[in-house]
């Protein structure tokens, strides 16, 4: 009974500190978008909401409510994407059960229909990133497709909606589709290996047309980071815009704890305390038959081990066996920066074509 009592005022902890960073952050992001004058007028209301939070954790979606009008209110679309996919990637499992407006929902980015080829590539981004993360991307000879999904969820729960999407994508292309390659930046490409797990055990039709995929960065076997709520510090700390939401780190989503040893499908974490320090119980989830597979480390990676972004594992069962004429490593690049590297591209574009 008592640890029952200790876990739900470590819960009611966790909502408070929640509803605090949110107040703040929106607080901060009034100011950026409104300005001096925004400031002064709401500061009251904000300290307000800060003083009963401190009281109660009810205020959350309070908060996250002045949020959604903030971005509404937003004129810089791509400031919003940013934010909005930073604040996900925290809370994104929070804002999908309680269907908050702010949850994204995963989706392809229309393409010009009259430029559609027979062959598809799928960018799929990062934790707490969106598709602007793919500004240095090229298209390789194929035509280009990025998706947005809320990388708060579990990457399984993600998973099974990239192998639904792609099926959607396939059925709906202008033409019929001969070839898809993928190119996966970090929580990505765990996402990427769970729809492809998911298409197989449940056959779907984009499968047999998938050619190859390029994990750039991908914590294949977890990262160290995420124990201590470093990975959420370190990633939104890259840019002004999502850099508040790093006083979020301990109030981690279940795509984040994910990250911890790189769960892929529902068994790898259901029935664990995700919080807990647990040793990994992954049982083996190879990469796809007949796909070529490429592994893209950092050099200067602070979140990502090399041996985890190569698949390497002391377990053989569960190394993924990247071949050396399939590996590459970025040198001097960090892991957000590997992703506009012209020697990745260039390499990528050799893999490819």
């Amino acid at each position: 009974m008592r640890r029952r009592v200790e876990h739900l005022r470590g819960l009611g902890k966790l909502a408070v500190e929640a509803t605090k960073g949110v107040t703040e952050l929106v607080q901060e992001m009034q100011g950026a978008i409104g300005g001096a004058p925004a400031r002064i007028l709401t500061a009251p209301v904000y300290a307000s909401i800060k003083g009963v939070t401190s009281v109660i954790g009810g205020a959350l979606d309070l908060a996250l409510g002045q949020a959604s009008s903030l971005l509404e209110e937003s004129s810089n679309p791509a400031e919003t994407g940013v934010v909005l996919a930073a604040l996900n990637g925290v809370l994104g499992d929070y804002l999908a059960d309680t269907k908050s407006s702010l949850a994204i929902e995963m989706r392809a980015h229309p393409v010009d229909r009259a430029k559609a080829t027979s062959k598809v590539l799928l960018f799929v981004h990062g934790s707490s990133m969106n598709h602007a993360s793919w500004k240095g991307a090229r298209e390789l000879g194929y035509t280009p497709l990025f998706v947005d999904y809320n990388s708060g969820l579990h990457i399984s729960t993600n998973g099974r909606r990239l192998a639904a999407l792609l099926d959607e994508i396939v059925s709906g292309w202008p033409l019929p589709v001969e070839e898809i390659a993928i190119i996966a930046h970090s929580m990505g490409g765990l996402v990427t290996r769970s729809a492809c797990h998911y298409a197989e055990e449940r056959p779907h039709l984009w499968r047999a047309k998938l050619r190859a995929i390029v994990f750039i960065g991908t914590p294949h076997h977890g990262a160290m980071l995420e124990r201590g709520g470093n990975w959420i510090e370190t990633i939104l700390g890259v840019t002004r815009y999502s850099a508040p939401f790093a006083r979020l780190a301990k109030i981690r989503s279940a795509g984040v704890t994910d990250l911890r040893f790189g769960n892929v499908i529902d068994d790898h974490w259901k029935g664990t305390d995700r919080f807990a320090l647990e040793t990994d119980v992954r049982s083996p989830v190879p990469l796809p038959n007949d796909v070529a597979c490429y592994a893209v480390a950092a050099e200067k990676d602070a979140l990502v081990p090399f041996a985890s972004a190569m698949g390497e594992h002391a377990n053989s069962e569960l190394n993924l066996g990247f071949p050396a004429d399939r590996r590459f490593i970025a040198k001097g690049m960090g892991h957000v920066g590997v992703l506009s590297d012209e020697s990745v591209w260039e390499q990528v574009e050799r893999w490819l074509r």
